[in-house]
Order: structure tokens, then C-alpha cells, then sequence
């Protein structure tokens, strides 16, 4: 496939998913810009075979669809020569963010610009129904989550919409970034509860409590 259909099958691919290239950029462990040159300045002017079946498997797509040389073609490589490779695409860095959510008081959400990047299997990211693009690792501060989440503790938080149902969030409430158990209420309202009983829990109309995305797992020392 010319390098030119490629860009544009990338492009399109990405605005069907609802997925920025930034985003993608960053599932490839690459800076944001990565694949916005690649389509915009054509630099680079292939995408490297690792990147390609990444982004290949993610959209479920054929590599040749985003200039590879097809299936056909990938069959015939020894089993060795695509090794390293292949072990390399079992994994999606996903991306730290170093603004905190914080689990006590509050804390005001910074630039959301990666500080670095955890490792998780793609296998069992795909096995929990999970995209990497739509994943972010922040750190939990404070201790209104305990014994569940303690200061310190990073976690894995997906931002693909969905509709509310009960669980640990982030939020975003009076412009604090927050980490809490949330549960649907009656009229319009949603429960906003700590799971540190020295904490309280309060009641909010929906529309006050921007969900950034749900926490689906969490690590920490022990």
C-alpha cells in the first residue's frame, strides 16, 4: 500500500475508534507528535514494523492496511527474526501522568503530561476489555480511600465512556481531582463516598461530578 493511503487508512481508523493520534502516540511509548508528523510531514516515512502491528492489532486491522506488507507476506519471516519484535508488541506502556488524585482532601489537577510510562500485558489488558490508548496510571495522595487505596499507590484508570455504575473513580468536582467510590442515586444524583469510615460521604447532582474515568486496578508497596 502506497505511504499515502496508509496515512489516510490511520487517520480514518482513529477518528472511527474516537481516538486521538496523541494518544496512539503514546500506546507506542512515543512522544505526542509521533504520529501527527507521520501523517502530516510524512516523517517518518514508514511506520517501524513494531509500531505497525501494535496499532494494526488495536484497530483489529491487516498491517497492510497501514503499510505492511500484509499477512501473507509477515508468514513467510522465520519464527526468530520476528521474536524480539513480537515480544515487544506482548506490551503496552501505558503513561504516567503526574498530576495526583487525590484520596483525602483534594488536590488541584495539573498538566497532564506523561512522567513516564508502566508496563502492562497487552494479552491481559485485551482479556479485561481494555484499550491502552484510553488507559493513564496516576498516584493516589491521601488516605480517604483506606484500607482500599493507600497514599502512594498508583493506578490504572480508563477513560472510554461509559455509562455510570457503581465503583472507584476520578473525578473532577469544584475543580479538584478526586478518587472515590461512586454510587448512582436517585433524581439526578450520585453517592461520592470515602472508604476510610474517619471520612464522610456526600451527595451531588451528576452534572456536578465529571468522571475522568474508572480505576480497574491498582499497585502499590506493601
Amino acid at each position: 500500500m502506497p505511504d499515502d493511503d496508509a496515512r489516510s487508512r490511520l487517520l480514518d481508523l482513529a477518528a472511527a475508534r474516537g481516538v486521538s493520534l496523541a494518544a496512539l502516540s503514546a500506546m507506542l511509548g512515543r512522544n505526542a507528535s509521533y504520529l501527527q508528523q507521520f501523517v502530516r510531514k510524512g516523517s517518518p516515512r514508514k511506520l517501524e514494523e513494531t509500531d505497525r502491528g501494535v496499532l494494526a492489532r488495536f484497530f483489529a486491522v491487516d498491517e497492510a492496511a497501514l503499510g505492511g506488507p500484509g499477512a501473507l507476506a509477515s508468514a513467510t519471516l522465520p519464527a526468530r527474526s520476528l521474536g524480539p519484535r513480537r515480544a515487544l508488541a506482548d506490551w503496552s506502556d501505558i503513561p504516567r501522568l503526574p498530576l495526583g488524585a487525590s484520596a483525602g482532601p483534594g488536590s488541584l489537577a495539573g498538566e497532564e503530561v506523561p512522567s513516564g510510562q508502566l508496563r502492562f500485558s497487552a494479552r491481559w489488558l485485551k482479556g479485561q476489555g481494555l484499550e491502552p490508548a484510553m488507559l493513564s496510571v496516576i498516584a493516589v495522595e491521601g488516605d480517604s480511600m483506606e484500607p482500599t487505596l493507600r497514599d502512594g499507590d498508583e493506578i490504572l484508570v480508563d477513560r472510554t465512556p461509559r455509562p455510570l455504575r457503581a465503583g472507584i473513580h476520578v473525578v473532577r468536582l469544584d475543580d479538584v481531582l478526586l478518587v472515590k467510590r461512586l454510587e448512582v442515586g436517585g433524581a439526578g444524583h450520585v453517592h461520592i463516598i470515602s472508604d476510610n469510615p474517619a471520612y464522610g460521604r456526600s451527595e451531588r447532582a451528576a452534572g456536578d461530578v465529571e468522571v475522568i474515568g474508572r480505576v480497574v486496578w491498582k499497585g502499590g508497596r506493601l
